[in-house]
């Protein structure tokens, strides 16, 4: 399936599959992938360190045994792993499958993932036994139930329950044929390779890329966040949005470095993963660094590059200075699912403004590389187009049969919906607030109207509010009518984060 055009420039016909097998040529016997060191206490297995060959050899049978399944090219294939290197390798192995990977978040329950799904035709689910103490593989046997056209359902760990194609054996060393490169029709780099999942205030929108837009955004956070070949990654996003996607797994494919994974956030597990792996450059969400740097998580020699990640962009206007000898850090402003930019702190430590018109990276480099184009709507939002900015709906015929899609007007641009100031005499643009009608908890959104309905619909006394949080964004704070609020919004299957908003808090203490 071809979306659009690729990117102009030596990678516009490079897919994802080409960087991995290029990096896997190149270093075979070096250090690929590295789980979190507490993988345990969170999934089952062992944390796992694996090489290139051991990786290349790995992808190449997910993506033989996908195909065994007798799954078509451009067929797509839901994933819910936790931040291990498992979640890399099975995207990895989709695309060298020649189908689409379509990440979920974590904390998506049957409701979410039944309707993103459904809606994009799936063909089959890979989950892990546990996520903590959720049984993600329990629950995509429940979607597969709800969704008529997923027929195959996948997982990794222990005691998975029936109907579940284990694939554990496929982590251990067997003589295996190297999966031949799939031949698609034109420019492989154009063909759909991940949809990741956007609420705007019309709804869930499925937000579809080919490689050259992934790798688009990738090169955005290399170029200015100063990432250089074989860099050593620490990640703390999970692969199920764009933001996770370009700022660990498309540097890491790029740099043919190493990439640690972290899952969620523990302050041990974090530290030793800097010290242990060597950690040049750590990917963490924006609103904990003063955190991190206070408890002394950012000490260690061979530290160089952080990339703060702002889900909620209009927050980095008040974010303290950043004071690290020797290290540097990158704002990365999220904008949904649209698009990423970073911008490098100046010399003093603070956040630089965002550019009116041509965004490049490095920023005020002879060699700089365009990374979008913003400008300021009429009424007062940013939008933004570029090489790693979505252009088409998907499903095709999305915008015809009504389904909501990110919309470009006439010369490209997306709007984000986020309330935006012009400069004209400086020439920059301020992020002030977030889109209308939208509750964003970490990297979560929800459309304030529909989470309302969702709660009436559970007990109709019942309601929950948004409040300001100065990390999350939001918290929900729910208060029940009568009825078990959260009890019944857990059998809807909705995100934990709104049942929880109903859990029993205890009194203070007088």
């Amino acid at each position: 399936m071809i979306l659009g055009d690729p990117t102009t420039g030596d990678t516009a016909t490079t897919t994802l599959d080409d960087l991995f097998r290029r990096a896997a040529a190149r270093r075979p016997d070096a250090i690929a992938l590295t789980d979190p060191p507490d993988r345990e206490s969170f999934t089952d297995g062992a944390p796992r360190r694996i090489t290139y060959a051991e990786a290349d050899r790995i992808v190449s049978a997910i993506a033989s045994r996908l195909r065994g399944l007798g799954l078509q090219a451009d067929a797509t294939v839901g994933i819910q792993i936790p931040n291990t290197v498992e979640s890399v390798l099975t995207i990895l192995g989709v695309l060298r499958a020649g189908m689409i990977a379509a990440p979920l978040p974590l904390l998506w329950r049957r409701a979410d993932a039944g309707s993103a799904l459904g809606r994009l035709g799936a063909r089959a689910i890979v989950a892990s036994s546990r996520i903590g103490e959720f049984n993600s593989c329990a629950m995509a046997v429940q979607v597969a139930a709800d969704v008529f056209s997923i027929r195959h359902v996948c997982g990794f760990g222990r005691n998975l329950p029936d109907g579940v194609m284990a694939l554990d054996d496929l982590l251990h060393p067997a003589p295996s044929e190297v999966e031949r490169q799939i031949e698609r029709d034109g420019d492989p780099a154009s063909h759909v390779a991940v949809v990741t999942f956007d609420v705007t205030p019309d709804g869930l929108v499925a937000v579809a890329r080919n490689h050259a837009e992934l790798i688009a955004g990738g090169r955005a956070a290399m170029l200015e966040g100063g990432i250089g070949l074989e860099a050593r990654l620490l990640g703390c996003c999970a692969t199920g949005s764009f933001a996770g996607l370009a700022l660990t797994l498309m540097p890491w494919l790029s740099s043919g470095g190493t990439l640690s994974l972290h899952h969620a956030f523990d302050p041990e597990a974090f530290a030793a993963q800097c010290r242990d792996e060597r950690c040049e450059t750590i990917v963490v969400p924006g609103a904990l660094v003063p955190e991190f740097a206070g408890a002394g998580l950012l000490a260690h020699a061979q530290f160089k590059n952080v990339l703060a990640v702002w889900r909620a962009p209009e927050r980095l206007s008040t974010s303290p200075a950043w004071r690290h000898p020797g290290a540097s850090m990158t704002d990365m402003l999220v904008f949904g699912e649209t698009a990423l930019i970073g911008s490098r702190r100046d010399a003093d430590g603070f956040a630089v403004p965002l550019p009116a018109g041509a965004a490049k990276a490095p920023r005020d480099a002879d060699n700089a590389v365009l990374i979008a184009d913003i400008a300021r709507t009429a009424t007062g939002t940013l939008a933004l187009r570029g090489p790693m900015v979505p252009r088409h709906p998907f499903p095709p015929g999305a915008g015809r049969t009504g389904q909501p899609h990110l919309k470009a007007d006439a010369e490209g641009f997306i709007d984000t919906g986020y309330a935006c100031q012009l400069d004209r005499m400086m020439g920059t643009v301020t992020v002030t607030g977030p889109p209308p009608g939208i509750v964003s908890v970490g990297g979560y959104r929800f459309v304030q109207g529909e989470m309302d309905e969702l709660v009436r619909s559970a007990d109709s006394g019942a309601f929950v509010a948004a409040l300001p949080d100065a990390l999350a964004g939001h918290r929900l704070a729910g208060v029940s009518g009568g009825g078990d609020a959260r009890l019944a919004l857990m059998d809807l299957g909705v995100n934990p984060l709104l049942a929880d908003a109903f859990r029993p808090r205890k009194p203070a203490a007088a």
